[in-house]
């Protein structure tokens, strides 16, 4: 490393340790504070520069220093003076391998590092707020999250299997994560933020996320206790009113071309639920604020049944696609609509855009779609849900899917 690069390195191996050394002094730590951390960040990038020149052991040899400097600081001090934590020697050694990172060349990586442990350290008593609003029924729904989302789903093969290829052990279980995942962010928005606002978000995302999955934890969550069924009604209404959003960034995506020769009537349809959305919102909103917040967020029975059906439906699906024949894309649209409206979406924008199909055929075989990914939707809560929730949101459904059947009837070619 030439000199200005070395004095670069050094730079910035300063502006970090200066960044946490003036958290340290502000919290009145007594091991290092403003002047000793730069010194840790310097004296690591120093030993990172000459482990590229003489190997390893410099690195090795300064990290013991500073081990050995560090419990000789907490031998000498004062006993008044000492702590029961080890935050600042933690972060000593964390702030020697950002120094060294620096000298080796991996600055990027050392300021992220750097900066992350400076928040760290700052944030404490948010931190420690925060950690004793947690109970231990949250910190389980957390791990039960963890468990189905980061070991068991990695380890599933990823490839269609079974009769028709109509199985994906992977998608199917990713469907178990998206439920418990929703219902886990919908749980800690409804714990952070005020029952309007966490319904309209959980809503939003469940419609971007999976609005098939987040009806099903809706569903789930309703049956927990009395008062649910607004925050409920209000969550799915959203997430089936965002899909057609999601819709039009699929057509636009697909067929650029065509978008304004298909776009038109999936607008309409988004009209129509957000009109339906902010008449749940206004007829529920004196409920929502007392709505209590789900009682357990990963409940993992609904999860693995909602699963199992994606699973025979998307059997069904394929079944029809195989022996759907002269019926064609409004038989495949369907049978696609009740799991997914990505995949139809996208392949008739795309038969659009390159001429295989008029544009009214294509928008007509997505909101077809729509319809049985409604009636889905509708499906899965009259069996999941409570009965409030069944007949509340059946009606909105009801009121989607004539609106959608009013437009591919009545809309003009």
């Amino acid at each position: 490393m030439d000199t200005p690069e070395a004095l670069i390195s050094l730079g910035i191996a300063l502006c970090l340790g200066l960044l946490v050394g003036i958290q340290r002094q502000r919290a009145d730590s007594a091991l290092a504070g403003i002047r000793t951390f730069p010194l840790i960040t310097i004296f690591g990038a120093l030993c990172g520069q000459l482990a590229q020149a003489f190997g390893g052991w410099a690195l090795a040899g300064g990290l013991l220093a500073l081990a050995a400097a560090t419990a000789m600081g907490n031998f000498l001090r004062p006993r008044a003076d000492s702590s029961p934590g080890i935050t600042t020697e933690v972060a000593a050694l964390v702030m020697f391998a950002c120094g060294a990172m620096i000298g080796i060349g991996e600055r990027g990586v050392a300021a992220a590092v750097g900066v992350v442990t400076a928040i760290l350290l700052a944030a404490k008593a948010p931190m420690h707020r925060f950690a004793g609003r947690i109970s231990d029924q949250d910190y389980r729904a957390v791990l039960q999250f963890a468990l189905v989302s980061f070991v068991v789903l990695p380890v599933l093969p990823d490839r269609p299997m079974g009769p028709l290829g109509a199985f994906n052990p992977h998608q199917i279980w990713l469907m178990v994560v998206l439920v418990v995942g929703i219902g886990l962010a919908a749980y800690i928005a409804y714990k952070l933020l005020n029952r309007n606002h966490a319904a309209i978000l959980a809503g939003l995302l469940g419609g971007l996320i999976s609005s098939t999955a987040t009806t099903a934890a809706q569903a789930r969550s309703s049956r927990a206790g009395p008062g649910n069924e607004p925050a409920a009604w209000l969550v799915v209404t959203l997430a089936s009113t965002v899909v057609f959003a999601r819709v039009l960034v699929e057509i636009f995506a697909a067929s650029r071309a065509r978008f304004w020769d298909l776009a038109p009537p999936i607008f309409a349809m988004l009209a129509v639920g957000l009109l339906l959305s902010a008449g749940v919102l206004l007829l529920g909103r004196s409920r929502l604020a007392h709505a209590p917040a789900p009682s357990n967020p990963t409940q993992l029975r609904t999860a693995l049944a909602f699963a199992a059906v994606f699973a025979i439906v998307n059997f069904a699906s394929a079944w029809a696609k195989e022996h759907s024949g002269a019926a064609g894309l409004f038989t495949v649209a369907a049978f696609s609509g009740l799991s997914d409206m990505d995949a139809i979406t996208l392949s008739a924008a795309r038969m659009a855009g390159a001429g295989e199909v008029a544009p009214a055929a294509a928008w007509r075989a997505i909101l077809i779609a729509a319809c049985s990914n409604l009636a889905f939707k509708g499906a899965l809560v009259a069996v999941l849900g409570s009965r409030e929730l069944r007949n509340r949101v059946l009606l909105v459904f009801g009121l989607m899917i004539a609106a959608a059947v009013g437009i591919v009837v009545g809309w003009p070619a």
